[in-house]
């Protein structure tokens, strides 16, 4: 069995002072990188981009709301053709800054409050799914396990990779419990493993307030921006290869 390990990152304003995303490079297989929506400016994409490259991790645009007062976690209403054109707007000027890098761009995964609505809104997730695939290099998308983006990409003929959450709580019906909600963020490392070595396992995820919800998975994503964040990825890819899973980035063709 393998598994990638995303993160979040190039989120920050300095790109001279990321000592936690350098540290994160060290330890997951795919890269997620702000493309100047909730986060991220064309030298923190460039300081980010030439790090994956120089460590061989897999690099992927992480688009979001252009709202940096909120970090993408707000929904902005916008009509759905806007959405698109906003996903396909921070992309490219992603793809821009990484052709000066000589970095390629393999996947699409929504940021926050993006990523959720895109889950269950049709009009919203078919509208991302467009702009992914009207876009040069056949980018693939890196969505929510079990939500409409994974099926809306699936049934456009785009390529698809399902992720899970290693840190984040879960709802009986597969989304992702709000970060409004207590304990919709998981800090305890103990906790954190054992869950993620158990689903690996069973294919079984727990969810709040009811039984454990089957989910498929490509990826794991580990959040960059939460305390401790290098240390609990350093403690996941430990016990994930102590368990005889082999780590390694999920490949799109």
């Amino acid at each position: 069995m393998r598994i990638d390990l995303n993160s979040d990152l190039g989120e920050g304003g300095d790109p001279r002072a990321m000592g936690d995303d350098a540290t994160m490079l060290d330890l997951v297989t795919s890269a997620n990188i702000a493309c100047g929506g909730h986060a991220g400016d064309p030298e923190t994409m460039f300081a980010t981009l030439e790090r994956a490259v120089a460590r061989g991790v897999m690099i992927g645009a992480h688009p979001g709301y252009a709202d940096r007062e909120g970090f993408g976690r707000r929904v902005i209403p916008m009509p759905v053709p806007a959405i698109g054109r906003m996903v396909a707007a921070q992309i490219g000027a992603l793809q821009g800054v990484a052709a000066l890098a000589g970095a390629e761009l393999r996947y699409v995964k929504p940021h926050g409050a993006l990523a959720n609505l895109a889950s269950e809104d049709r009009g919203v997730a078919g509208a991302i799914v467009a702009a992914v695939a009207a876009l040069p290099g056949r980018l693939a998308i890196l969505a929510i396990s079990g939500t409409v983006l994974e099926h809306a990409a699936r049934a456009a003929g785009t390529e698809v990779f399902s992720e899970i959450f290693a840190d984040r709580a879960y709802l009986p019906d597969g989304r992702l419990m709000p970060r409004s909600c207590a304990g919709a963020v998981l800090h305890d490392p103990d906790m954190v493993v054992a869950r993620l070595v158990r689903f690996l396992e069973t294919g079984l995820m727990p969810a709040a307030g009811g039984d454990p919800i089957r989910l498929s998975a490509h990826s794991v994503c580990v959040h960059g921006d939460t305390p401790g964040a290098s240390a609990m990825a350093r403690r996941l890819r430990s016990a994930i290869t102590a368990a005889g899973v082999t780590v390694a980035p999920f490949l799109p063709g």
